[in-house]
């Protein structure tokens, strides 16, 4: 592609009005008869269009188009903005979204969008709906006719191909409805196509019929020598293919019916300025007053840095600090004046560096939280409730590492509180509350840590039907049940397999997601915790390390060997004696501040070598997870460090309660403890 070198700006670009679009379009359903949203909407579809014009990618900028004119009419007033048209529109976002993806991973951005366009067009002539949707969505990639429809380039391929003798086929391939294997038949059916000619194109594409997303048929457009009843026979060959058909076709026919109606509107396009220099000047300027008030002119502060960039950047500096802390040693030994103060400073512009680093690493949950709002909206119709989210704080950053990773796991828990915690509107109004429930998402820094809380004011957790599935389940015994704080009671909700939904539907209910967003959260180094109140609401509250890369731990003495204790999980550190130390149920204990507090000796956890030494005080480092303490003994605290957190690679990945390694200034390598395993 000749404007290859322009790609990641495009593909930057889109994402950020595809974005863009999603949330007006949100906005646009709340506020339909707000003119200026729907002026957002269509300056961002406007630009995209522009843009996928210029590099090449008709079928987004003829799909843009299509949804531009129906945007166009809502502009004008000569449409209304309702449910209806906007769900088309957002299925045409969708389809956008797919190219846009394709694109970004090296393919062409083509992509069957027949159905959607249809319904476009029906609604730009004001026709009914009903039907069109129902078909789209019962049937997306179904191939309904022998009669295809071809774009440029792969009409003038067919056309060249006749010129030199060749025939050019549609064949619709029927396989049996009982195949079991309906990906591996249409592999097989196209092995023996390109035996005897060329593929030019296939509905559904190929990503569809490969995926199995199509009924029982598809279409291939073949160019071939051979005649077509010869290639009829070697497709029947294939087993489990039902029926073939295959016609041939002039191209130059088929071209003038389809290109009917492009070309009339390219006639209309050319009365109003050209499209391509609209994206590049017209609409530039036309954007300057708008971007100057969105505050967007700062964008000409920023550059676009690619994040293995980043990475490389962050591991020379991980080395740097390995090399720091070396020095800092030898500089302690030596005691030389001049090398202690050259180190001093080379410390201080280090930890300058260090926290410069880390914020350009760091991104706002805004980039995850965008994709909710849409999700929300789709779930609650699917469920018939009325659900309002609202979104808090999401400017607040994490570093990207994190950000990866909580996409997934905030989804399930969203999608628990409007399907298990919200209510239906008359259940809601049966209860005195506003038919429309309210999910709160709400992100905010305290220390070094953030806080993500997921807060519904919906029917709230019942504590005696989780005790009771708990015990059918034989999760807990009764002995322990009675025991159980409310916090303990809700933290069942976490084990696996467990789930409290009466039916299985597409939503939940199989006991599947609650324990696997713990353990995800818990591998980032974060705590989930529940808080709830029965007919009120509930509360899902995450706690997260602000990176993951640097951390700052208690440097511990076990024996010969060295461990690294974050210190974003310890309590306090504290020296008893061993009089002061009980037993319960073969568990040693301490009273510590009036709490209970279970000791966990490492020496005996890692194996360490060496003698049994019979001192006659303990030294403890107490550390939590949530509400739960446990004091740790060690035989001596070294202090605190900044350390660079190392994995141990595949091969090491399941040791218990050791979630990395980290080298120290002497060379020596200390293991870091991963204290959440421990309390467990």
């Amino acid at each position: 592609m000749i404007n290859s070198e322009y790609l990641d700006v495009f593909l930057d670009e889109s994402q950020e009005h595809l974005q863009a679009i999603n949330d007006n379009l949100l906005r646009l359903e709340q506020a339909p008869d707000d003119l200026s949203i729907v002026g957002e909407v269509f300056r961002s579809a406007h630009t995209l269009k522009g843009m996928a014009a210029t590099m090449g990618f008709e079928d987004l900028a003829h799909l843009t188009h299509n949804m531009e004119n129906v945007l166009d009419l809502i502009r004008n007033q000569k449409l209304e903005a309702a449910s209806t048209v906007l769900d088309v529109v957002f299925m045409a976002v969708d389809d956008l979204e797919a190219m846009v993806t394709d694109i970004a991973s090296g393919g062409d951005g083509k992509r069957d969008v027949t159905g959607v366009v249809a319904q476009l067009e029906r609604i730009e002539k004001g026709e009914s709906l009903e039907p069109e949707i129902q078909s789209n969505q019962q049937a997306p990639a179904k191939a309904s006719s022998l009669h295809e429809s071809y774009d440029e380039f792969e009409a003038t391929v067919l056309e060249q191909s006749m010129e030199q003798g060749y025939s050019t086929f549609q064949i619709k391939v029927t396989l049996d409805e009982n195949a079991m294997l309906k990906a591996a038949r249409v592999f097989m059916v196209f092995d023996v196509l390109e035996q005897v000619g060329e593929v030019i194109k296939s509905t559904p594409s190929a990503e569809d019929l490969e995926s199995e997303n199509f009924d029982e048929h598809f279409l291939v457009t073949l160019i071939s020598k051979i005649q077509a009843d010869e290639i009829k026979q070697r497709i029947l060959k294939v087993s489990e293919i039902t029926d073939v058909v295959v016609e041939s076709f002039d191209i130059k026919t088929i071209a003038v019916k389809e290109e009917e109606t492009p070309q009339t509107k390219e006639e209309e396009k050319e009365k109003s300025p050209s499209p391509k220099k609209e994206g590049t000047t017209q609409n530039q300027e036309k954007e300057a007053p708008a971007k100057a008030k969105s505050g967007q002119s700062e964008m000409n502060k920023t550059i676009r840095v690619n994040i293995e960039r980043l990475d490389v950047l962050m591991n020379l500096f991980e080395e740097l600090v390995i090399d720091r802390g070396r020095l800092e040693q030898i500089a302690s030994e030596l005691r030389n004046n001049e090398l202690n103060e050259t180190v001093e400073r080379m410390s201080r512009i280090s930890g300058d560096l260090q926290e410069i680093i880390l914020n350009m690493r760091m991104m706002p949950v805004e980039q995850v939280f965008n994709r909710f709002p849409r999700m929300v909206r789709n779930l609650s119709k699917d469920l018939h409730k009325k659900v309002k989210l609202e979104i808090i704080g999401a400017e607040t950053e994490l570093d990207r590492t994190i950000i990866d990773e909580i996409g997934d796991p905030l989804v399930h828990l969203l999608r628990n509180s409007i399907d298990h915690g919200i209510e239906t509107p008359e259940r809601r109004l049966a209860a005195g509350k506003p038919e429309e429930g309210t999910v709160i998402l709400k992100a905010f820094h305290s220390g070094n840590n953030v806080f993500i809380e997921i807060e519904d004011d919906g029917a709230g957790i019942d504590r005696d039907k989780i005790l009771k599935k708990a015990l059918d389940n034989g999760v807990v015994t009764e002995e322990d049940a009675e025991k159980l704080t409310d916090q303990q009671v809700y933290g069942l909700l976490f084990a696996s397999g467990f789930s409290t939904a009466e039916k299985i539907t597409d939503v939940s209910g199989r006991g599947v997601g609650l324990d696997v967003v713990r353990n995800t959260f818990e591998s980032l180094g974060g705590v989930v915790t529940v808080n709830s109140e029965l007919g009120k609401g509930s509360v899902f509250s995450i706690q997260l390390p602000l990176t993951l890369s640097i951390i700052d731990v208690m440097l511990v003495e076990v024996k010969e060997e060295k461990y690294a204790i974050p210190l974003s999980s310890i309590v306090e550190t504290a020296i008893v004696n061993k009089s002061e130390v009980y037993s319960v149920h073969n568990q040693k204990v301490i009273d510590f501040r009036g709490k209970v507090v279970p000791l966990i000796f490492l020496k005996d956890i890692f194996e360490v070598p060496g003698e049994h030494s019979d001192e006659e005080f303990y030294s403890l480092v107490i550390v939590h997870k949530g509400d739960k303490v446990a004091g740790l003994v060690v035989d001596s605290l070294i202090g605190q460090h900044d350390i660079v957190l190392k994995s141990l690679g595949n091969y090491l990945k399941d040791v218990f309660a050791i979630s990395g390694a980290t080298i120290l200034g002497n060379g020596q390598v200390a293991l870091i403890v991963d204290t959440n395993a421990l309390i467990k």
